[in-house]
C-alpha cells in the first residue's frame, strides 16, 4: 500500500496545483473579480471530475474483481468500454459548456452581470481541456493496476510544469486575464494526456483496445459500480450552487472568494486521503474477487493505523499556519476577505481526517454491493448535512457558519456507518470483521487459512512440514497433504534463486494455504521482478527431459494453477 502511495497522492494532486496556480494568477494578475468566478465555477468542475470518477471507481472496481478471478477477457472489455464512454461524455460536456457560455445562458451561476462576462470566458477556456482530462482520468488508473507508476508520475509533472509555463505566458505575458487562466491549465491537461497515452499506444500495455469482442452491457456495470461512490460529488456540486447563494445573501462575495482560495489551497492537502482511497480501493476490489477477508480487514487497520494519524498531524501544520497560506493570495489584514480565509484554514483541515475512514467505508460499500447504504451516505455527505448545517449557521454567525458546517458533515457521515455496523450486529462492533459488518460465509475463516511468510531459502526449507501439518489437521489425505507442501517449497524455492537474487532490494514472498470444501487452494504472492511460471512451463515442454524437470514435476501434480501479475506483484495460485 505505502509503495503505491505517492504516485497516488501525486495524481490526485494535479487538479489541485492546477487549481492553486489559476487562483494565485486571479487573485495577483487579474483580480477579485475573476477570483470570484473561478469560485463560482466550482460546482461544474465538481461535476465535470465527477463523471471522471464515476468512471475510474467502476472501472478500477470490475477490473480489480477481474483481475482477482484471472478474466483477462472482461478486463479488456472493461477497459475498452471505459475510453469510449470517458471520450463521449468529455465531448458533450465540452459542448454543452461552450454552448452557454457563448450564448450568454450561465445567469444560474451568479446574477452580477459583470463576473458573468469574465465567467463566460473562463468557462470556454476550460471546456478545451474536459475531453483530455476524462480519458486521461482513465488512463491514470489503468497504468497504475499495470505498475506502470513511472509513467503516471512523468505526465503529473509535466502538467504541473506546463500548466505553470501556460499561466505565466498566457496570464502575465499576453494578458488573457480569466481565458488565460483556463486555457493553460486546458493546455496543461493535454500534455498530461499526451504523456500517458504513448503506453497505451506503444502496443506494450496490458490493457486492450478490443472493440470486436466488446460487450455493451457492461457499461452499466461500470456506471452502476462507479456511481454510489461518485454520487457525493455529484450532490458536492449542487451543494456548491446552494453555497454560493447562501454565501451571496449573508456574506458577499467576499465570502466566495475566501472559500475559493481555502478550497483551491487545501486541495493540494486532500490529495492525500483521495491517494490513500486510491490505493485502498484497489485493495479492496482484488481482495473481493479473492475473497480474501484478512487483507479486506487489513486494508481498513492501516488506514485507522497510519493513514488517520498522519493526516492528523499534517492537518495541524496547516492550521498552524493559517495567517501565512492567507497571505499568499491576500496581502491586506484589513480587508474582510483576510480573516475570512485565515478562518477557513484554522477549521476546514479538520474535514480531512474525517473523510479518510468515511471515504474508506464507501470504497469498501461500493466494491461488496451495499449500494442502498452508499447511496445514503453519498445523498447526506454531499449535500443534505452541509447545506441543512449552512442554512441555520451562515445566518448566525456568519462565514464561520459554512466552515462548521462541513466538520459536523464529517462527524455525522461516520456515525451512520457506525449505526449501521451496530444495527447489523445486533450490537456495538467488538472487532473489524463486525465494524465492516462483513458476511459470514465470505472467504473462508481464520481455522480454515496457514498464512506464512518466506524471506531466505532456508525458511523455504521449513513451510513444506507445516503445510502438510495444517492439511493434515484438516482432513485432507497424506498424499496430497505431502504434495501441497512439495509443490510450495518447489515454487517459493524457485523465487527466492531467480527472484530474490534480480535486485538489491529486501524481498519476501506471501504464502497462504486455504481448505475450502475439498480443496487445499495454495497462494503465493512475491514483490520480485514479473514472472510468470505457468508460461515458463509450456515453454520447458519442448526442452530435452532433464531440463526444468522441478517444474515439469509441480505442473503434472497439480488440478489447477493461475498466475497474474497484480498491482506490480507477482501471484501465483494453485489448487490441488
Amino acid at each position: 500500500m505505502f509503495r503505491l502511495l505517492p504516485i497516488q497522492i501525486l495524481l490526485a494532486a494535479i487538479g489541485a496545483v492546477n487549481g492553486i496556480v489559476s487562483t494565485y494568477f486571479a487573485s495577483n494578475f487579474v483580480g477579485v473579480d475573476a477570483m470570484t468566478a473561478v469560485g463560482i465555477y466550482w460546482p461544474v468542475n465538481t461535476l465535470v471530475a465527477t463523471t471522471a470518477t464515476v468512471l475510474t471507481g467502476g472501472a478500477s472496481i470490475l477490473c480489480g474483481k477481474y483481475l482477482g478471478q484471472n478474466e483477462q477477457g472482461k478486463m479488456h472489455n472493461v477497459y475498452t468500454l471505459d475510453i469510449i464512454l470517458a471520450g463521449a461524455i468529455g465531448t458533450l460536456l465540452s459542448l454543452i459548456l461552450v454552448f452557454l457560455a457563448f450564448t450568454d445562458n450561465t445567469g444560474f451561476l451568479t446574477h452580477d452581470d459583470q463576473v458573468r462576462a469574465i465567467l463566460n470566458r473562463y468557462i470556454t477556456g476550460q471546456a478545451i481541456g474536459i475531453i483530455p482530462f476524462m480519458i486521461g482520468s482513465q488512463f491514470t488508473i489503468f497504468l497504475s493496476m499495470e505498475n506502470r507508476n513511472r509513467r503516471a508520475m512523468t505526465a503529473s509533472i509535466a502538467f504541473i510544469i506546463a500548466n505553470l509555463l501556460f499561466n505565466f505566458l498566457f496570464v502575465k505575458v499576453l494578458g488573457l486575464e480569466a481565458f488565460g487562466l483556463a486555457l493553460a491549465s486546458s493546455a496543461g491537461m493535454w500534455v498530461f494526456f499526451a504523456v500517458q497515452a504513448g503506453h497505451f499506444l506503444s502496443g506494450k500495455s496490458q490493457m486492450r483496445f478490443r472493440l470486436k469482442e466488446i460487450v455493451w452491457a457492461e457499461c452499466i456495470a461500470i456506471i452502476a459500480i462507479g456511481f454510489p461512490g461518485a454520487a457525493t460529488n455529484i450532490y458536492q456540486a449542487f451543494r456548491g450552487l446552494i453555497v454560493n447563494k447562501l454565501l451571496e445573501a449573508y456574506v458577499g462575495g467576499a465570502g466566495i472568494s475566501a472559500f475559493t482560495a481555502c478550497n483551491n489551497f487545501l486541495g493540494v492537502f486532500w490529495a492525500i486521503p483521495a491517494g490513500f482511497v486510491a490505493v485502498s480501493r484497489m485493495m479492496i476490489s482484488v481482495s473481493v474477487g479473492e475473497e480474501d477477508r484478512q487483507t479486506l480487514m487489513d486494508v481498513m487497520r492501516v488506514m485507522f493505523s497510519r493513514f488517520v494519524p498522519l493526516m492528523a498531524a499534517i492537518s495541524a501544520v496547516i492550521m498552524m499556519l493559517a495567517v501565512p497560506e492567507t497571505r499568499i493570495f491576500y496581502k491586506d489584514p484589513s480587508n474582510p476577505v483576510f480573516m475570512m480565509t485565515v478562518w477557513g484554514f484554522r477549521l476546514l483541515p479538520v474535514c480531512m481526517v474525517l473523510a479518510i475512514p468515511a471515504m474508506h467505508f464507501t470504497c469498501y460499500g461500493q466494491a461488496s454491493g451495499k449500494h442502498v447504504l452508499v447511496h445514503i451516505v453519498s445523498l447526506m455527505d454531499g449535500i443534505i448535512c452541509v447545506c441543512a448545517f449552512s442554512a441555520l449557521l451562515i445566518p448566525a454567525i456568519g462565514m464561520n457558519g459554512l466552515y462548521y458546517a462541513n466538520i459536523l458533515n464529517g462527524v455525522v457521515i461516520l456515525l451512520i456507518y457506525f449505526i449501521y455496523a451496530c444495527v447489523k450486529n445486533g450490537k456495538i462492533p467488538s472487532d473489524m470483521f463486525e465494524l465492516m459488518v462483513i458476511p459470514r460465509d465470505f472467504g473462508v475463516s481464520p481455522d480454515e487459512r496457514l498464512d506464512l511468510t518466506v524471506r531466505s531459502m532456508e525458511e523455504v526449507v521449513t513451510i513444506s512440514q507445516k503445510i502438510q501439518n495444517f492439511c493434515t489437521e484438516k482432513g485432507i489425505d497424506n498424499r496430497r497433504s505431502y504434495l501441497a507442501g512439495l509443490a510450495t517449497e518447489e515454487m517459493a524455492g524457485n523465487i527466492v534463486e531467480h527472484g530474490f537474487a534480480g535486485d538489491n532490494r529486501a524481498h519476501s514472498i506471501d504464502v497462504r494455504v486455504v481448505h475450502k470444501g475439498d480443496d487445499i487452494i495454495l497462494r503465493l504472492r512475491d514483490d520480485c521482478r514479473p514472472f510468470d511460471p505457468v508460461t515458463m512451463n509450456k515453454i520447458a515442454e519442448g526442452d530435452d527431459a532433464g531440463a526444468n524437470i522441478g517444474l515439469k514435476m509441480i505442473f503434472g501434480i497439480l488440478k489447477d494453477v493461475e498466475y497474474q501479475n497484480i498491482l506490480g506483484m507477482n501471484v501465483l495460485t494453485m489448487k490441488i
